[in-house]
């Protein structure tokens, strides 16, 4: 019997839950909140196929040109999302971390991420990465206003600087490499997300809108992934 590998890291870009909202004569909140619950149980569904690590693009650092209405109400999803998961999350032995600037976010937000981040630390068997106000050209930035500050303090010289380096100044820094990135809602490109993370990546495109994706999505996504021959750079 053929034997399905799954991705260790899987990131996702959740697109679509306007378009899905306008299809159906809604608002558009009403789209993310329908996301959000899409996002559940995507995460439960993966973790059990063994997947390790989930990366979802959740509010990047563009998001912030959206009306307010819409950026207040997406500030409230994680709220709602850790009180009422928080139990699940624990008993799931799922850590949650986040990558991103939190320092942006409404205050009310940050605690609640730095809540589920502290009550599930210990968490190991599986890893929810949360990307909220984060841009990975400004990730990149960040890591190296890093580096060139340790080298201007004396902490490291710049020969000291290599891949495993520069890495660890990442919001991902204890997590593997990106193996596949999924993107719903037709649209193919990486909007400014894990640029270095990426760098071997499988990527899968789908006209699916996020609210619509579900367990036989997945199962297509990892069937292609399995088609794929993952050279790194060799023959």
């Amino acid at each position: 019997m053929f034997e399905c590998k799954v991705p260790t890291h899987l990131a996702i870009i959740l697109d679509g839950n306007g378009r899905w909202a306008k299809s159906k004569g809604l608002v558009r909140s009403i789209g993310h909140k329908v996301g959000a619950k899409t996002a559940k149980d995507i995460i439960a569904y993966v973790f059990k196929k063994d997947v390790k690590v989930v990366s979802l693009f959740c509010f990047s650092t563009e998001n912030w040109k959206r009306n307010e209405d819409e950026i207040n109400y997406l500030m409230s999803i994680p709220i709602t999302y850790f009180t009422k998961y928080e139990e699940d999350l624990i008993k799931d032995n799922i850590r949650v971390i986040f990558s991103g600037d939190l320092s942006k976010l409404p205050l009310n937000t940050k605690l609640a991420c730095e809540k589920i981040a502290l009550k599930t630390k210990s968490n190991d068997k599986y890893v929810l990465n949360i990307c909220l106000n984060y841009g990975g050209k400004t990730e990149i930035v960040k890591a190296c206003k890093e580096l060139a500050n340790k080298v201007k303090n004396n902490i490291i010289s710049i020969d000291d600087i290599n891949e495993d380096v520069f890495e660890n100044h990442l919001y991902s820094k204890d997590l593997p490499m990106v193996d596949l990135l999924i993107r719903t809602s037709n649209e193919k490109r990486l909007s400014n997300f894990m640029l270095y993370q990426l760098a071997y990546a499988e990527l899968y495109f789908t006209k699916v809108l996020w609210p619509d994706f579900n367990k036989k999505c997945i199962d297509k996504a990892f069937k292609e992934y399995n088609l794929r021959k993952r050279r790194f750079g060799g023959v």
